[in-house]
């Protein structure tokens, strides 16, 4: 387009898709909402001339943070339309790496938009969705995309309003799909059909060797579904986070996991927080994790109902399993053998502090615990409240494993 070519010139980044100039972003898109007769938004076009400034844009790949649910600066969120020229910018920069539409007002249509941009752009390797209101139609054209993108490595669509068609089409292209490393798929709506939904899932784990991170949180899966997971991660060797938050498992549902651990040599992180393993899960999970599993590093067990009994055979489990460095255990049932059991984890230095979600404390005499704003989700739906976060400062994603260079 002859408006880009009026564009100051700066070096192209050594890397990806070389070119000979990058482009202002601000200015580009000022230019495209001229032609496009689209309102400037003022949320992305202040996004965008930050972004202008960074002095590493040559260099690095950027991400682009628009997420619409940043409570320190309320921000005017970003709709279909304002996608649709969005688009045309990011068409012309390809040192655009990382894109953040996080709660905003997208619905089908911008979901549409997003993956035909995404069919032929091999420039963009992160995308987030989350929060936006992309129902089951949405959600199948990001599915078709998978079918032919070969450049994103990660997608957010969690706590979107996809069904289980999409989620059915999503599993079908990710036995094609050789280069997406992370996705999210918590809290689709779901209907009678959720089991079908993780046979598909669990069929795709069997062929695929390139997923590292599956978020299934909130899919109402009960012990079937569990077993068709563990059957299939028997034959996969490249899944290192599993997320099954906020399912209907009970404990029969964790002997299959029970043996997962034993037999599976890949997984690192597993995430059963908000189920009902309760004590026979958590002395399940313990046995294998003493005995057999060298490789899981984080576990949470959060708000599962287990007592003392449980959370001490976990507890006891850590001092024979040196790779397992993570655990969370709030909103159980602790007692007073709880508190001391990982208080004294935590004294002889088998446990550090921020890899936990709870900190000992003193009274007359008596250790109790007390909880700790840590957990593998801690960031993952919300921005902060009061100030700027380090990266790694929530224990979230693959941030606490060396496969966090993928993501």
């Amino acid at each position: 387009m002859d408006s880009f070519a009026k564009a100051p010139r700066r070096p192209a980044p050594c890397s990806g898709q070389v070119m000979s100039v990058l482009p202002d972003l601000h200015l580009h898109y000022v230019q495209a909402c001229q032609n496009l007769s689209q309102p400037e938004n003022p949320f992305i076009a202040r996004v965008l001339q930050e972004a202008d400034k960074n002095d590493e844009i040559s260099t690095k790949g950027i991400t682009l943070k628009l997420a619409g649910n940043n409570h320190l600066v309320p921000v005017p969120r970003v709709t279909d339309d304002d996608l649709g020229v969005l688009t045309s910018v990011l068409g012309q920069a390809a040192f655009v790496t990382g894109l953040d539409l996080a709660y905003n007002l997208l619905t089908d249509a911008g979901a549409k938009i997003m993956a035909t941009f995404l069919q032929s752009n091999q420039s963009l390797m992160h995308l987030r969705m989350t929060g936006n209101k992309i129902g089951n139609q949405g959600g199948m054209f990001f599915a078709s995309m998978l079918k032919n993108n070969s450049a994103l490595e990660k997608l957010d669509l969690g706590d979107c309003d996809v069904g289980p068609q999409c989620l059915t089409a999503t599993a079908i292209a990710l036995t094609q799909n050789k280069s997406l490393k992370a996705i999210n798929l918590n809290r689709p709506l779901l209907s009678s059909q959720q089991e079908e939904t993780t046979v598909h899932m669990a069929r795709m784990l069997r062929s695929n060797s390139s997923l590292v991170e599956l978020h299934l949180g909130k899919h109402e899966m009960k012990n079937f579904g569990v077993e068709q997971l563990c059957e299939a991660l028997y034959e996969n060797s490249s899944l290192r986070y599993l997320d099954l938050s906020c399912n209907n498992i009970i404990s029969d549902g964790v002997e299959f996991l029970g043996e997962l651990l034993r037999r599976n040599r890949s997984l690192e992180i597993l995430d059963l927080g908000a189920n009902r393993i309760e004590d026979v899960g958590a002395i399940c999970l313990s046995q294998a994790l003493a005995t057999r599993n060298r490789t899981l590093q984080a576990l949470s067990v959060v708000s599962n109902n287990i007592t003392g009994q449980g959370l001490v055979a976990l507890a006891q489990a850590m001092h024979s399993n040196m790779a397992l460095s993570h655990i969370y255990i709030w909103g159980n049932k602790i007692d007073r053998s709880t508190c001391v059991a990982f208080s004294e984890l935590m004294a002889v230095g088998r446990l550090e502090l921020g890899c936990t979600d709870v900190a000992p404390y003193e009274v007359d005499g008596e250790v109790l615990l007390a909880e700790q704003s840590h957990g593998l989700a801690k960031h993952r739906y919300w921005t902060p409240r009061c100030a700027a976060v380090a990266p790694g400062a929530a224990n979230a994603s693959l941030q606490i494993v060396p496969v966090s260079e993928y993501l």
